[in-house]
């Protein structure tokens, strides 16, 4: 079984999680933050993982703690569930159309953490979610899953649909990145280790 759980308590949050990379897409969220709770919601159906996770922030000072140290947690359980990586496809890129977003998402699950995204929102919320807050997660994930991570932004106007189509391509991506396939002896890698 690849899963991992993980604590993480620091004055300004305080996070439970569990993830089981090998799921059926069910998912129990409570983040404080409505629409981040469905942007995880969204990662762990379409990405095929099963995910608790709660979070105590500081949201009396805004959500940007919160959704930090939430990618730092999820991250870091990814990486852990992944072990090895052993057998796994590791590559994978994805355009997700959303309305009028349609967004391109590319990733390396090759143990070097590397975050470029050029996701910039003229909405500052989406409900109690600071906008800007979006790319601090994914980069907090990518760091913490040790794993290469790239948004191309292709078109869309609405801060909500291009931050959904973010989060949807990135869980269709790891998806297929983490497939074990048989024909995979080892790492996929010249090193002989990711």
């Amino acid at each position: 079984m690849r899963n991992a759980s993980v604590e993480r308590k620091t004055k300004e949050t305080d996070i439970k999680l569990t993830l089981e990379l090998d799921g059926e897409g069910k998912a129990i969220i409570d983040s404080g933050i409505g629409f981040f709770d469905h942007m995880l919601n969204t990662l762990a159906k379409h990405g095929g993982f099963n995910l608790e996770f709660k979070c105590r922030g500081d949201l009396n000072v805004d959500c940007h703690h919160t959704v930090e140290d939430s990618g730092i947690a999820l991250g870091d359980a990814f990486n852990k569930a992944l072990a090895s990586k052993d057998g796994i496809a590791r590559y994978q890129s994805f355009v997700m159309p959303m309305d009028d977003a349609l967004v391109l998402c590319a990733v390396d699950l090759c143990g070097r953490p590397y975050f470029e995204s050029d996701a910039k929102f003229d909405t500052v919320k989406c409900g109690d979610f600071e906008t800007e807050t979006a790319n601090e997660f994914f980069r907090s994930f990518s760091d913490n899953a040790k794993m290469n991570l790239h948004f191309v932004i292709l078109r869309g106007e609405n801060a909500h649909h291009i931050i959904e189509a973010m989060f949807k391509s990135l869980a269709k991506c790891l998806r297929d990145a983490i497939k074990i396939n048989g024909d995979i002896k080892g790492s996929l890698s010249t090193k002989g280790v990711i």
